[in-house]
């Protein structure tokens, strides 16, 4: 008997040992993957035992996390928390294995992406649901770029005004933006994975018949083709389109061709009118050139005839660079004229007005055309001419362009006779004019003349008499007066000559105001601090050069957010910012037209002058109603700069 009790204790002893060295592997393998175990029971979702992994995923010790509950293991935010996650554990009991991602939140507060595996299972009459928990951060992140990326092409291709469609090497489409859908009359889901042939029918529109695939061009050569002229499109629901066309390869990272890109535009309108809108369209393409690069232009410009300016204050007048700085200059206005010109015309600039004397203008303007010419000028003012509210540089402008036309009319030399007088709303007579007092001008030459005939297109955009020149000169003229509310009219018979006639409405009750001035190098240098407010390196530069010249103290911002907590700041000190200069439009960023409100609200008192390369916008002209204190366009030269900094502080 004892020797079996004795036996017995022995087999007993060897399967408590056994049973150990099992649960000891049981454990070792549990806590082996580097994925979180968590054993939940199946009908309350306690946690009932967790791997080494979850405790280092979950940065709780392991009797800390049995006390946790799926709702504080989760972000919180729906649907991470504890009713989705008590609902995802009924599903993999009701309807099996769960695989989905999840937001967590580990015991430091961080917030992190895993894959969670969740599986129902009973042993030993008890339900559990095994929760595997994988960190998958790094893929989410990837996931969220490619995304983004994905989300940046499509915003490109809805934004590109051009139809584009993309294939694979076999010509099967991968897609094709909003533009491409409208012409060819198929929805992207709807395309995606056709032949191109299917998606894109074009026919030669002379011969009707069908065109070379553009996707075995682009193969056969491997470089960008382009469709032959009289192309066109048949859209889906049989509407056709001329269309141009380009196709490009498209070259993985090996430079192996994997597609083709396709680029095409609708121009059907463009042919239909190709004979009779020729001057239009040279004409807009000028306007949306002129305009496209006027901003970048005129701060280039800027910065070209700030820098000359404050050169020629430095050179020595007897040395060989002064004559090439001012030469630079003459350049440079030569440049700002020619571009203001364009836009005048083709955007119909708003004019900025103030109130200024006529006569000192046609003067200067008409010496300035004439100096050197075998032409002279006479001038007929009377003494007491009223002033006029206009805009001085265009109308500046429209009077160097007809003295241009009178001296070119004389290429043997004469005399250009300008006659100015003030004229009341009773002697207007049948003028096209609303009763008021006006200013005339008349501008009379002793040239060639012109017929009749010729007279009727003189103000039209590029009609011109003339072997060199573009036509321009008197359109851009005609638009000026119109925009000033005033009229122009001409005279001319062969041989006699040629007389322009403008009217400008006159200000008879207004005084001029005459500002203050000091010469270039001398003057007082000033005491005021003034913030600079511009997108543009080298504007910034050039006008912090220009304001030390004059002897202000300067603060520069690159955008509108900037400007306004510089100039918070400065209220905080003891020498608060006296002036801001802003330039109106920053690509990207907070302009002037928003920052002087908000500046406004912090000081309304606040000095702003609007500054800007778009002499046509609206704002320009109208400052003050946008609560600007002066307006400067660009490119402005150092005298003017400190001439409207005087005037405003």
């Amino acid at each position: 008997m004892n020797q079996d009790l004795q036996q017995e204790i022995q087999e007993r002893i060897r399967a408590e040992k056994a049973l150990g060295e099992s649960e000891e592997r049981y454990r070792e393998i549990y806590n082996a993957p580097s994925d979180a175990i968590l054993m939940h029971d199946a009908a309350t979702g306690a946690i009932l035992d967790v791997n080494r992994a979850a405790v280092e995923l979950y940065g709780y010790s392991y009797d800390e996390l049995l006390v946790q509950t799926i709702g504080s293991l989760s972000s919180g935010e729906p649907p991470y928390d504890m009713e989705h996650g008590a609902q995802r554990v009924g599903l993999a009991m009701t309807q099996g294995p769960q695989l989905f991602d999840w937001r967590v939140k580990r015991q430091n507060g961080d917030l992190l992406w895993v894959e969670v595996a969740l599986r129902y299972t009973e042993f030993s009459d008890q339900k559990y649901v095994i929760a595997v928990v994988r960190d998958v951060s790094k893929r989410k992140e990837t996931e969220v770029a490619l995304a983004e990326e994905k989300e940046r092409l499509a915003v490109t291709l809805r934004s590109i005004g051009d139809g584009v469609i993309t294939t694979d090497i076999d010509g099967v489409i991968i897609l094709i933006n909003k533009v491409a859908e409208d012409l060819t009359g198929w929805r992207c889901e709807e395309a995606a994975g056709k032949p191109l042939a299917e998606v894109f029918t074009i026919l030669n529109e002379q011969t009707r018949q069908r065109c070379e695939n553009p996707v075995t061009r682009v193969l056969a050569s491997g470089e960008i083709i382009a469709l032959a002229n009289h192309t066109i499109l048949i859209s889906r629901d049989g509407s056709e389109y001329s269309i141009a066309d380009s196709g490009a390869p498209i070259r993985d990272e090996k430079s192996e061709v994997v597609g083709v890109v396709l680029v095409f535009r609708d121009v059907t309108g463009e042919r239909e009118r190709e004979e009779e809108l020729a001057k239009g369209r040279k004409l807009e393409s000028v306007g949306l050139l002129a305009g496209g690069i006027a901003h970048d232009f005129n701060n280039i410009l800027t910065a070209i005839m700030g820098n000359i300016n404050l050169a020629l204050l430095f050179s020595n007048p007897e040395e060989r660079a002064y004559a090439l700085l001012q030469d630079a200059e003459k350049a440079s206005l030569r440049a700002k004229d020619l571009t203001q010109q364009l836009l005048t015309f083709s955007k119909g600039g708003e004019p900025i007005k103030e109130l200024a004397a006529i006569k000192d203008i046609i003067e200067d303007s008409a010496r300035f055309i004439l100096r050197g010419s075998n032409v002279s000028c006479n001038f007929h003012c009377d003494n007491d001419l009223w002033p006029v509210e206009i805009d001085q540089g265009q109308v500046s402008q429209v009077i160097q362009n007809i003295i241009i036309n009178a001296d070119q009319a004389m290429p043997k030399g004469g005399e250009v006779n300008v006659y100015c007088s003030n004229v009341s709303c009773e002697q207007c007579g049948e003028l096209p004019l609303p009763p008021r007092d006006y200013l005339r001008i008349s501008i009379q030459d002793s040239g060639i003349g012109m017929a009749g005939s010729l007279l009727e297109n003189i103000f039209d955009p590029y009609f011109t008499t003339k072997q060199e020149g573009s036509g321009l000169g008197l359109a851009v003229s005609h638009s000026i007066i119109s925009k000033h509310g005033g009229y122009i009219s001409v005279e001319s018979e062969p041989g006699r000559g040629t007389t322009f006639t403008l009217y400008l409405p006159a200000e008879r009750d207004k005084k001029i105001v005459a500002a203050a001035r000091q010469e270039d190098a001398g003057g007082m240098p000033g005491k005021a601090k003034i913030l600079i407010m511009d997108d543009d390196e080298m504007v910034r530069s050039v006008a912090e050069a220009m304001l030390n010249h004059f002897g202000y103290e300067v603060i520069l911002a690159r955008d509108g957010v900037e400007a306004i907590s510089f100039y918070r700041e400065s209220l905080e000190s003891d020498t608060p910012i006296d002036l801001v200069v802003m330039d109106l439009t920053i690509p990207g960023g907070m302009g002037g037209q928003e920052a002087v409100r908000e500046i406004h609200k912090i000081d309304p008192q606040a000095k702003i002058i609007v500054s800007s390369g778009y002499s046509n916008d609206p704002i320009m002209a109208n400052y003050r109603d946008h609560g600007f204190l002066g307006a400067m366009t660009k490119p402005f030269q150092l005298h003017d700069f400190r001439v409207t900094l005087q005037r405003v502080l």
